[in-house]
């Protein structure tokens, strides 16, 4: 690594940690409901929601009413993602005349939008009509990532205050609110931002145009820059273009390249400092803040060594297939990393190409659960099963009733917070081995031995954790996998959505019980260190085989200059 390397990954790193309290104290002022610099401009926005949708913000939910809400708001959002796309022929804002989609492609992008996982099996410039991409798959950028603040903060609620009603909030006002002040406003600077750099935002047709080798090339056009901007504020990752990030008409510059990779992890990042304030308690979210960072740190120098280990296969390091060239090496790898522990998906190189160590982190990044950072609001909730796993266990080392916040952690809370954490490690697993030994499964592979079993866990790894990267080779767009992974990616988002709000049920009817001198402090390094150590463990020792069996071989293959 040269100087500009350090440069670019020292720049980013700095923007990330001083936007995270900005942003994170705003969000906390946004979500508890109190007044912000925004309300005068959009308070009208608020109201006119709740009016429209018929909703009394004052009332209040326990948790099998937040629950049922959030369920069938998701459902009506898969319908109408679904229903679009079954019939956009007929519809208007077709310059293209696209033909509708297939059914299963169409179940399996209307879940994909749903669950915030935007795992996308189609090319968008040659399926999707623009009144697809907006009104179907651009609304639920929005909506699934407002879902995510919204569970996780009926799971705070739960575990920072005592309500004897049982009661969590209302998930329609935290939706609003999530939505018009915070996802909107932001993705409208960042969209701005875009189109100064020029990424297409406009409703005229494809342009045919002329190359200097006299050949005839169609360049899509569309409302890219508003699309591109939710995609990547609200961790959903789902390209407007089939290349997705790595193509110039979504991501130009430079410039554009480091806003895009910085708004990744923005609002995850920020979150950890809204549950500090939330807790009145700063230590609790910058401890979470300071575990997220140094995993993902971790991986990034892992993958960056990896990208520069010499391949005797071809005689040279830092091999540029499947990177742009205007990108480079170090802002790809960046980026790989960044979207695999965001469950963002989007990418701006193709991970397939990376090195097998670099691919394996980003497989791996998301078999920890997409807790580090993770998704809006998702990656907090995910989490905090993690705290409160590890609480539980430092508990019993320690020999004392293990607590939270002042409030008991007893053995239902465990077994709703392992059961919100195995769920999509046995899709995974299992969805996996089923493929690799159908020959359905298998002949949509374009490669063989330890890269082509790669393909297919990264494939299910990918929906399970609701992340939507491809590590690219794998025809996915098969009846049988578009049922398969439609199929994971639901259990991998309500699997642990269930649970959260089950735990938040649970505590938040809990006395709290002031600190003592028994308590064991989670606001401090060795807390994180054994936060760190549970989080990495339960992946390890779930994925290891299979990852073994994957990029682990096929690193120590290349290293011996053999290939499949």
């Amino acid at each position: 690594m040269n100087f500009e390397d350090f440069v670019q990954v020292a720049l980013y790193v700095i923007a990330l940690i001083a936007l995270t309290p900005v942003l994170g104290g705003y969000m906390a002022r946004v979500l508890e409901g109190e007044r912000t610099f925004l309300t005068p401009v959009l308070g009208g926005l608020e109201k006119l929601g709740y009016r429209a949708a018929g909703v009394d913000p004052r009332a209040r939910m326990d948790w099998r009413e937040y629950l049922k809400a959030v369920l069938w708001f998701n459902l009506f959002g898969f319908l109408a993602v679904f229903l679009l796309q079954l019939f956009q022929h007929s519809l208007p804002l077709n310059p293209q005349q696209f033909a509708n989609v297939s059914w299963d492609s169409a179940l399996n992008t209307a879940v994909s939008f749903m669950t915030n996982t935007n795992w996308q099996g189609y090319a968008g410039e040659t399926t999707m009509s623009y009144l697809t991409q907006m009104a179907g798959l651009a609304v639920q950028n929005f909506l699934s990532a407002a879902t995510g603040l919204a569970v996780f903060l009926a799971l705070a609620r739960g575990i920072l205050k005592k309500n004897d009603d049982g009661s969590l909030g209302n998930f329609w006002v935290d939706l609003v609110r999530g939505t018009v002040y915070i996802l909107l406003p932001l993705s409208f600077i960042v969209a701005v931002a875009l189109m100064s750099q020029g990424v297409v935002q406009t409703f005229r047709s494809y342009k045919d145009v002329v190359t200097v080798e006299g050949a005839k090339q169609t360049i899509p056009l569309g409302p890219a820059a508003s699309q591109v901007a939710i995609k990547q504020i609200g961790t959903n990752g789902g390209g407007f273009f089939n290349t997705n990030s790595a193509t110039p008409m979504e991501n130009p510059t430079p410039l554009s390249n480091f806003i895009e990779m910085l708004a990744i992890l923005l609002i995850p990042a920020a979150l950890t400092f809204t549950y500090g304030r939330m807790a009145k308690r700063p230590r609790e979210g910058w401890t979470l803040f300071i575990v997220m960072l140094l995993v993902w740190l971790g991986g990034l120098a892992i993958s960056l060594l990896a990208e520069r280990v010499p391949n005797p296969i071809f005689h040279m390091s830092n091999l540029m297939e499947g990177i742009e060239t205007r990108i480079g090496v170090t802002n790809s790898v960046i980026w790989s990393t960044a979207t695999t522990v965001a469950s963002n998906g989007s990418v701006n190189a193709m991970h397939a190409s990376l090195s097998p160590l670099a691919g394996g982190i980003a497989l791996f990044n998301m078999m920890m659960g997409e807790v580090i950072f993770g998704g809006v609001g998702a990656g907090m909730y995910g989490m905090l099963l993690f705290v409160i796993l590890t609480v539980f266990l430092s508990g019993l080392m320690v020999g004392r009733s293990p607590e939270y916040m002042g409030k008991k952690i007893e053995a239902s809370e465990v077994q709703m917070a392992i059961l919100g954490i195995l769920a999509p490690c046995a899709v995974v697993l299992i969805g996996a081995a089923i493929s690799a030994v159908l020959p359905t499964g298998l002949s949509s592979l374009a490669n063989h031995g330890p890269h082509g079993l790669t393909e297919i866990l990264y494939a299910f790894t990918s929906t399970a954790n609701n992340n939507g990267s491809a590590f690219a080779g794998l025809n996915a767009n098969t009846v049988y996998y578009n049922l398969m992974l439609a199929g994971a990616m639901l259990i991998g988002r309500f699997a642990v959505i269930i649970p959260c709000l089950v735990i938040a049920g649970y505590l938040v009817k809990k006395k709290i019980a002031p600190p003592s001198s028994g308590t064991f402090s989670t606001d401090t390094a060795i807390f994180g260190i054994l936060l760190v150590g549970v989080i990495v463990i339960v992946g390890a020792l779930t994925f290891l085989p299979a990852l073994s069996l994957g990029p682990i071989v096929e690193h120590f293959l290349m290293l011996r200059g053999m290939t499949f």
